[in-house]
């Protein structure tokens, strides 16, 4: 194969959409350790789940969000991504239930040897490739995180990790406590307090919430005046504009952007709410990421007496719910720990060039996509200040303009070489969340200059990842082996 993509999330099928539309000859699979597409968006089965972006950023800037829903629910963009890859082929090139195990790359070849176990079969297989594509996101498809809680064998009701959400499982008329305070908990408080009996979120520090409405005015007037795609090109556009303008409030005037989000959830609480307790973070907005609530429907819980928050810390678990620090007694049928994600890298395979096995905390991040001295290797990270799928989009063009280089001028082979000298090295990721802080020594590194700093800045990366392709010093090329270009020049279209 000329590429090799594992995943096949949104990322996964971005890519497969722009090879397919960019570079129709190349040849391509994806490998799915699932039995469907979708990654995040089939894995998560929790109730209420949906973005926290709006859809005409976090879809594909290629094919319109038709949906009068700025920001949908799991089954509408799990449709979309299964359009999507209908549309270009790539649902036809998924193999499922492959998951990657170990890629090794051999530079007298000039491949990648990719083995991956079958599920399907329970045996072991391995596809070659030019390039490998890691589309797998950052984090752990088999387990989220669950900290210890004291007392928990104690519970006797039901205990439940959103990633792991039991099909039918009955809460109608439950008590339930929902320990969080991220985009997961507030999306399954108002989603579950519509039919429980009462639904609690305890929290031991709050985060900055934003209620937004779910249908986007702006773009709904672009819809009335012009066709579809330009319709689209603008709605994505705007965004862009609106989510860099609030984030760069935030960054420059915090106290500000604090009292603002705080105004907003004041004039959807009721009078005399206490949003100084239970909306007000000890951290600056965007010091990790903001939650957005659709149409303020976590506010309308509370405003209802369906659902509640209480912050503070958990003392245990008891045998009818959960006890605070303070001695405040939640009763609970059932408890909900929606304390966040764990990280893994690259699907979890072991990546390994010539024989030494990659480090990737050893490695330097080039252009927020490849790691340095790791040939004919990308991997996708998108953003976490804005829409994923921004980054993603930017850089599978970019991916496509190499590739289109190297085959101009013969090139077989390219990977970022660090430069020479000391060069300061940072966190990947400068974000506060605790999925990041206890994966900060398995992950790579960025610089302290471009190209290798990690950016989370569009406007910039659309610049940086749109010039300088064959002139950046650093980036190394060398030619394919005789056997490889020859049967290059071969093969026929796919």
């Amino acid at each position: 194969l000329d590429v090799l993509i594992v995943g096949a999330g949104l990322s996964g099928i971005g890519a497969a959409s722009y090879l397919t539309r960019e570079l129709p000859r190349k040849s391509f699979a994806i490998l799915e350790a699932r039995g469907d597409l979708g990654g995040t968006w089939d894995l998560f089965r929790y109730p209420g789940i949906r973005s926290d972006s709006d859809l005409f950023t976090f879809g594909f800037e290629f094919k319109p969000w038709r949906s009068r829903k700025a920001i949908a629910d799991a089954p509408d963009i799990l449709a979309y991504l299964r359009e999507a890859a209908a549309e270009c082929g790539a649902d036809r090139k998924i193999r499922y239930h492959h998951k990657i195990i170990r890629a090794d790359w051999d530079s007298r070849a000039a491949l990648w040897t990719v083995t991956a176990h079958r599920a399907d079969v329970g045996a072991e297989t391995t596809i070659r490739a030019r390039w490998l594509f890691c589309a797998t996101g950052y984090y752990d498809y088999d387990s989220g995180y669950s900290p210890p809680f004291r007392g928990a064998e104690d519970f006797r009701g039901t205990l439940i990790h959103p990633q792991h959400w039991p099909a039918g499982f009955d809460h109608p008329g439950k008590k339930i406590a929902v320990i969080g305070s991220g985009a997961t908990a507030v999306t399954l408080v108002p989603a579950l307090a519509a039919t429980a009996a009462h639904v609690t979120q305890i929290q031991r520090t709050p985060t900055y919430v934003m209620a937004l409405p779910s249908r986007d005015a702006l773009a709904d007037l672009f819809r009335r005046l012009m066709p579809e795609a330009r319709a689209h090109a603008a709605a994505r556009k705007a965004s862009v504009l609106r989510q860099r303008w609030f984030w760069l409030l935030c960054q420059k005037s915090p106290k500000l952007a604090g009292r603002l989000i705080r105004w907003n959830n004041r004039r959807a609480l009721p009078k005399d709410y206490p949003v100084d307790v239970h909306f007000n973070p000890p951290y600056d907005p965007w010091d990790q990421r903001l939650c957005v609530v659709p149409d303020g429907d976590l506010f309308k819980a509370i405003r209802r007496g369906s659902a509640s928050i209480v912050t503070g810390a958990i003392d245990r678990l008891t045998d009818g719910g959960v006890r605070m620090a303070s001695g405040e007694e939640i009763a609970a049928d059932a408890i909900v720990t929606a304390t966040g994600l764990q990280i893994k890298l690259f699907g979890g395979a072991d990546i390994f060039v010539d024989g030494s096995r990659v480090e990737p905390a050893e490695r330097l991040v080039f252009k927020g996509m490849m790691l340095d001295g790791v040939p004919n290797f990308v991997f996708a990270v998108g953003y976490t200040n804005s829409s994923w799928t921004l980054k993603i989009g930017l850089l599978c063009r970019y991916f496509c303009r190499l590739l289109t280089l190297m085959d101009e001028e013969g090139r077989g082979v390219c990977f970022a070489e660090r430069p020479s000298g000391d060069m300061a090295a940072r966190p990947l990721l400068a974000f506060g969340a605790g999925y990041v802080k206890r994966a900060l020594d398995m992950l790579p590194r960025q610089g302290d200059r471009a190209p290798w700093e990690m950016t989370f800045n569009y406007i910039e990366d659309a610049k940086m990842l749109t010039r300088g392709l064959s002139k950046d010093p650093a980036v190394s090329f060398s030619r394919a082996p005789a056997k490889v270009a020859e049967s290059r020049s071969e093969r026929s279209p796919q």
